[in-house]
């Protein structure tokens, strides 16, 4: 057990005594321990444990916050339920608040009175990561963004090569010679980004989207160097890493003088990027940030691109991306996107709002610590498509995408898992032809 550092558990207690967030102030005192959240939250669901309900969890950090910051918890703690921060305590909390929540923020829907307990869980994981407590595997995924510029450690060398070759064979898909996947180009109206897992584990995904941007004959560039629209920096709660991070695409965006960024299918790296990266650097961004499903959405509105349905058929369902669809407004789109794309659309329940987390968020997609538990609530997700006799799930998230095929492995649903560029580049209708 890792003895805390006491200078840094004060810095840690700190964070909870900052009367200036009356956000924070507000939701530590608010939640009534009702218990409606239980049934909300996919981890109580899969294991049954009161201390996977997400009160609970809120309880972990609010009773640290009568302890230290209210004088009941400090003249008679046991009589107001307030916490010591020990090394035994800030384990639990290691536990609950990274392996135990995504943050996915489904039980803020359910709570009687609207207490954001995915923020509370954040700021539970800001003391942790303050005291240097955060799981050792998602913190060298943090550490891989921060030192190479991007959450796979991918050499630029490496990025490059594969970015040409799959330009080589979109050239002989298109059949045309000027048919582009453009690196470090200035001036461009389109500055797009990438989750690292395309380059090192989807290609094809790259591939869709351009296919796409060709078919829209968009004025766009990739940057050799800072590409990752992910930003792990959201996860681990060290909000000077997040920071780096999203500074990385801001210089960049502003090095080769892009109009407007374009965030690829990542729901956490959309809302790091566009919601919290102003936060992040304390200023406004002096350029346009959209998701690729809204550019992609506008295209279709526009008869930028022609879509047919028809070369689509086999029954698809969505996985709705928490951060996207939940934390994201993006709920219309998606659907007026799928339903311009293919034949047959059969949605989950619930689904929308609604939905469950995928099991991926939050970070638990990098914890390996924690897969065990990972796949374990992925059952909910795996009954859901089961219900819908889908063989195709469309989600516009990479580590959806991936915690969905591993979901799909494990018990064995025999489904396809596609991305929103994926299912709209084979719907695609380019000079009369399909592609």
């Amino acid at each position: 057990m890792k003895v805390l550092d006491k200078e840094l558990k004060k810095k840690a207690i700190n964070l909870l005594k900052n009367e200036s967030d009356s956000k924070l102030i507000t939701h530590l005192n608010a939640c009534v321990r009702c218990g409606l959240c239980a049934d909300s939250c996919m981890f109580y669901l899969a294991h049954k444990e009161p201390q996977y309900t997400p009160a609970a969890k809120v309880a972990m950090v609010s009773s640290l916050y009568r302890r230290y910051c209210t004088y009941a918890g400090k003249m008679a703690p046991a009589l107001v339920n307030a916490k010591e921060l020990d090394e035994e305590y800030a384990e639990k909390m290691v536990d609950m608040l990274f392996g135990g929540c995504t943050m996915c923020g489904r039980c803020v829907k359910h709570c009687s009175i609207g207490v954001d307990i995915s923020y509370l869980v954040k700021k539970g994981r800001e003391m942790l990561a303050t005291m240097n407590m955060v799981p050792a595997t998602l913190q060298s995924t943090v550490d891989a963004a921060v030192n190479t510029g991007n959450n796979m450690a991918i050499p630029v060398e490496e990025f490059t090569e594969t970015i040409k070759w799959l330009e080589s064979d979109l050239i002989d898909e298109m059949e045309d010679p000027e048919a582009r996947i453009p690196l470090d180009e200035t001036d461009k109206e389109l500055f797009y980004t990438l989750n690292p897992r395309e380059p090192k584990f989807f290609p094809l995904s790259i591939s869709a989207m351009a296919k796409v941007f060709y078919a829209a004959k968009a004025n766009w560039t990739l940057s050799s160097k800072y590409y990752d629209v992910t930003n792990y920096g959201y996860f681990n709660a060290n909000n000077a890493e997040a920071t780096i991070i999203a500074k990385n695409l801001y210089d960049e965006i502003h090095k080769l003088r892009g109009k407007k960024l374009i965030l690829g299918e990542c729901g956490h790296g959309s809302r790091a990027n566009r919601w919290e990266g102003p936060n992040y650097l304390k200023k406004k961004y002096d350029f346009e940030t959209l998701t690729a499903v809204e550019l992609i959405g506008d295209y279709i509105r526009k008869g930028t691109i022609t879509l047919d349905k028809s070369l689509n058929k086999q029954v698809c369902t969505i996985h709705d991306p928490c951060n996207l669809i939940r934390n994201g407004g993006m709920f219309k789109e998606i659907r007026f996107i799928v339903n311009s794309s293919v034949e047959n659309l059969v949605e989950m329940d619930p689904y929308g709002n609604d939905n469950y987390c995928c099991g991926g968020g939050g970070g638990m997609l990098a914890m390996s610590e924690y897969n065990d538990r990972r796949l374990k609530i992925g059952k909910i997700k795996a009954d859901q498509i089961t219900a819908t006799g889908a063989k195709i799930v469309i989600t516009p998230c990479h580590n959806c995408v991936d915690q969905l095929l591993q979901i799909n492995h494990t018990y064995k649903l025999g489904v396809r898992i596609m991305t929103i560029s994926e299912i709209v580049a084979d719907a695609l209708v380019i000079n009369n032809k399909t592609k």
